[in-house]
This record gives structure tokens, sequence and C-alpha cells, in this order.
């Protein structure tokens, strides 16, 4: 089985140092290498020709703004993460319409970083869990309106029940007891949800920020 190869570029030696010790506890990942700074990050991705960088957004010498534009340019097949200690949407659509396909928050918990990694990998967009919440209670508010009855007729009467209660912020545990569902079965619900309404994809994503106004396109 081929491994995810993954850079990790962040000014602090510790945060690589954890963030390392747990990509390389899964078997199919593999860290090939770091970077303090992003004029590095940048060279180490053309010399290294990892698969995902996980891209700290404040560094020195080159913002991970500024190394994600870098990278996209000379290696578009690469996929950018966005590693920040900011839980803030207008950070979020930056980077991605940068050319990043994901955001995790610092104090994300271990299994959404590895998710992220994966979902990214596999040419996903990746959600941080309050911004999905976020994006899902606006869809139905114009589901309400009648502005998206065509996609909310492509979903299955579970899927709409399920969408209503990840929109109240429920998580998936809470869910399923809900529900009476397995946990397996509400993740495999939510990613139906995610796929139909295409908020897997990016460019859907940066299409929403700007209508939204969370990003400036003057």
């Amino acid at each position: 089985m081929s491994k995810i190869k993954v850079l990790i570029a962040d000014d602090h030696a510790i945060v690589r140092s954890g963030v390392r010790l747990l990509l390389e506890s899964q078997e199919d990942m593999e860290v090939v290498g770091e970077a303090s700074d992003g004029e590095e990050c940048v060279a180490k991705t053309i010399e290294l020709l990892p698969d995902v960088v996980l891209m700290d957004i404040a560094m020195p010498k080159a913002s991970g703004l500024e190394a994600t534009r870098l990278i996209k340019e000379q290696r578009p097949k690469t996929q950018i993460l966005a590693l920040s200690m900011h839980e803030n949407e207008r950070y979020f659509f930056e980077i991605m319409q940068a050319g990043a396909s994901g955001y995790v928050i610092k104090g994300a918990t271990p299994a959404q970083l590895l998710a992220a990694v994966r979902a990214v990998y596999k040419g996903q967009a990746y959600l941080y869990p309050s911004l999905a919440k976020r994006l899902l209670d606006e869809y139905l508010t114009r589901v309400d309106r009648g502005e998206e009855n065509e996609s909310y007729g492509g979903l299955t009467e579970r899927e709409r029940e399920v969408l209503r209660l990840i929109a109240q912020g429920y998580t998936n545990r809470e869910i399923a007891q809900m529900l009476y569902l397995s946990i397996n079965t509400v993740e495999r619900h939510r990613s139906n949800i995610m796929g139909k309404l295409n908020m897997h994809s990016r460019a859907e994503l940066v299409k929403y920020a700007i209508s939204s106004g969370l990003l400036d396109v003057k």
C-alpha cells in the first residue's frame, strides 16, 4: 500500500514533533520532511514532492498564504492542508482561495487531523466541524425560503433528518443515539449530504465565501 507523503510546515518545533508522532503512527502515512518557515516549505515541497503539505498560516519569511500560492503555481498536484490556531472563517476562505483544500484548527482532535489529511489527499475539501455547521445552517435557511428546492429534493428523508441535526450542533455520536443508528451509518449519511450539496468542492466553498462577503474580491 502506498503511503500518503506529508510535509509539516510550522515555526514551532514542538508542534512539528507532536504532529510527526501522530502521522507516523498511521500505517498509511509517512512524514517526508519538515519546514520552519514559508520559504523553506516551498523549497522542500519542490525537493521532496509530498502529496500533502500541512501548512501553518503564520510563519516567518513567507506566510502560509504566500507559500500556498507559490506551491500551487509550481506543484499544482500537491494538496495543501492549512493548520491554524484561529477558528476564523476569513482565514479559512482566504487560504482556500489561495489553493488549499482544507483547514484544521490546532485544537482539533487527532482523529479530525487524520481525517483531514486523508480527505485532501483524495482531492476533497475538508471543513472543520464548526464551519460545516455554519454552512449547513445557512443552507437550511435558504431551503426554508424556497431557494434550494432542487438540491434539497435530492436528499433522502433520512439525510434531511441528519442534516437538520448537524445544523443544530449535534455530534455524530449524539445523532446516532437520537436516531437509533450506528455512528458509521451517521458518518455515511453526513458524507453523502456533503457530496450532494457540493460541500466537498473547494470551488463551491470559495464561491460561497464570495457571495457571503467573507472574501474581498475587489
